[in-house]
């Protein structure tokens, strides 16, 4: 399989957005919830996935990944070292996947609908297969899912606004017709 110069540019720069989110904690926001904080740490993979396929995403989400494992590992003391791994970084991993198939089941219909679609995918990517996760290990109980709703809810509609936004202007810049008024 051969990367594009495109594909490798637009990681690139969607990797720098994901470290620069992950490094200042910029991708986090204090919830009064059990899970302290909502994210936007998925957002640059999902856009990765929906600009360039889900192997873009992929490689994106895994600085996600990788951040999710260093912020939350303490809260599994006592268990075996991989449960971290499989809870926190695998799930991360398949958000640039739900996106892209999301994007992909809608493209041909509706691009903008396609978008939002494609963020709200990618968010449930990570909140169902990460709650489901740690309700298996049995880190979390079923009965928070309530808690979690707004949560949940937030990190959807944040996910699909700045996907449509982002996209849909780097879409109609690629067509020739962004002009500037400056």
């Amino acid at each position: 399989m051969q990367i594009s110069t495109r594909k490798i540019v637009v990681a690139g720069v969607l990797l720098a957005v994901a470290l620069v989110l992950a490094v200042t904690g910029l991708g986090y926001f204090p919830v009064p919830n059990v899970s302290d904080s909502a994210t936007i740490m998925h957002v640059p993979g999902i856009i990765g996935a929906v600009l360039e396929g889900p192997i873009v995403g992929v490689l994106v989400t895994f600085v996600f990944a990788i951040d999710a494992y260093i912020r939350f590992s303490g809260l599994f003391a006592g268990l075996p070292a991989y449960v971290p791994v499989v809870v926190l970084a695998l799930p991360r991993l398949f958000i640039g996947l739900g996106a892209w198939l999301g994007y992909r089941a809608l493209k041909n219909v509706n691009e903008i609908a396609a978008l939002a679609v494609a963020g709200v995918a990618g968010a449930l990517t990570n909140t169902i297969l990460v709650v489901a996760l740690a309700t298996i290990w049995g880190i979390l109980s079923w009965a928070i899912l309530p808690a979690l709703l707004p949560q949940i809810i937030f990190e959807g509609a944040v996910a699909a606004i700045i996907t449509v936004a982002v996209v849909a202007a780097w879409k109609r810049l690629e067509t020739g017709r962004g002009k500037s008024s400056v």
